[in-house]
């Protein structure tokens, strides 16, 4: 990570996430935060049981883009950003994120995450999920410090996720709009936790109502242009690139939205013949590598991609309207910049 004060005079400094800050003052303090985060972060993972410890160190030492902490300690930032509950609030939302993938890696089958062997490829599945629950433990730990308002909201956050898990897996009912079923499912699944970051930073920033709201749905729509940029990658990119093996989601037939806008021309009697050939590879076994890359091919050919890419970015830039309300001054400008950084994350 390059600090500001080590950078050329008038570059951006370029933090963890990718996303580079053209403010030397608020990148440097950032980053010098982001690494009392890691610090703290380390802390709480910490375990006496040797297997505990090194199986909960597992995700965290893999790395990560820290995005979260960063959209909380950034709301921190629209008040008073030295308040020392900015991170650990970050860190509570950072270590709740850790947590559900250790679970979401078992339910998907995921072989790889961070560019490393997913834990229960390790440890099995069973040591996999109890290790996420201990992480969940720990994040409850920390939020109790930062008060009663800190301790609802994350547990109201943590039911939305459970509740947009537990949505995925069943998948929509018969009367469910499938595209619609999916967007809520991010919603609750991903968006949630993005949401919560920004507001509790900006709560124990001591910022008025008005930003907490206005940060708060920022982050919310920004999660669902993270998810959807996601669902591209999953596709377009490598597994250098996304720390993930490509196709994971299409092997496990985990539902992303290329699939369901290809399923949905399809269904409604608007596609071509080689889009339901193409659906019919994608239902079927993929456990092949050859099958896999296949359809991971033909997908990145098809439209169905470009139109997941424009989805993304309405997201972005209905997040970026959202700061409308925000002081003009870099953090403003810093979070734009995050909102457009993860649209172009799909080009």
């Amino acid at each position: 990570m390059t600090r500001a004060s080590d950078a050329p005079s008038g570059a951006a400094t370029t933090l963890p996430t990718g996303v580079p800050l053209s403010d030397p003052a608020l990148a440097d303090r950032i980053a010098q935060r982001l690494t009392q985060v890691d610090a703290v972060l380390d802390e709480a993972v910490a375990s006496t049981d040797a297997l505990a410890d090194d199986a909960g160190r597992h995700l965290v030492a893999a790395g990560g883009k820290r995005f979260r902490p960063l959209l909380t300690l950034l709301a921190g930032e629209l008040g008073d950003g030295t308040q020392p509950q900015i991170v650990d609030a970050a860190v509570v939302v950072e270590l709740t994120q850790v947590a559900s993938l250790y679970h979401d890696d078992v339910m998907d089958s995921a072989p790889v995450r961070r560019g490393a062997p997913a834990a229960h490829t390790v440890w099995g599945n069973t040591v996999a999920i109890l290790v996420g629950d201990l992480l969940f433990a720990r994040a409850s730990a920390l939020v109790a410090g930062l008060g009663p308002e800190a301790v609802v909201l994350q547990s109201r956050t943590f039911e939305r996720m459970c509740l947009g898990q537990l949505h995925e897996t069943t998948g929509p009912g018969p009367d469910d709009d499938p595209v619609e079923h999916y967007l809520q499912v991010l919603s609750d699944k991903t968006a949630s936790l993005l949401a919560t970051s920004a507001r509790l930073g900006a709560m124990f920033g001591g910022c008025p109502d008005e930003i907490v709201e206005a940060v708060a749905a920022y982050g919310e729509k920004v999660g669902m242009a993270f998810q959807l940029a996601d669902d591209v990658l999953d596709i377009a990119s490598s597994g250098a690139v996304s720390g993930k093996t490509p196709g994971t989601d299409l092997r496990e037939h985990v539902p992303t939205m290329p699939v369901l806008l290809l399923r949905q021309r399809v269904t409604q009697g608007e596609g071509t013949p080689a889009d339901a050939e193409l659906l019919g590879r994608l239902d079927g076994d993929l456990s092949d590598d050859a099958a896999l890359a296949a359809v991971v091919a033909d997908l990145r050919e098809h439209d169905v991609l470009a139109e997941t890419r424009t989805l993304a970015v309405r997201w972005a830039r209905e997040a970026a309207a959202e700061l409308a309300v925000l002081p003009d001054g870099p953090v403003k400008e810093a979070l734009t910049d995050l909102a457009t950084a993860l649209a172009d994350r799909t080009v």
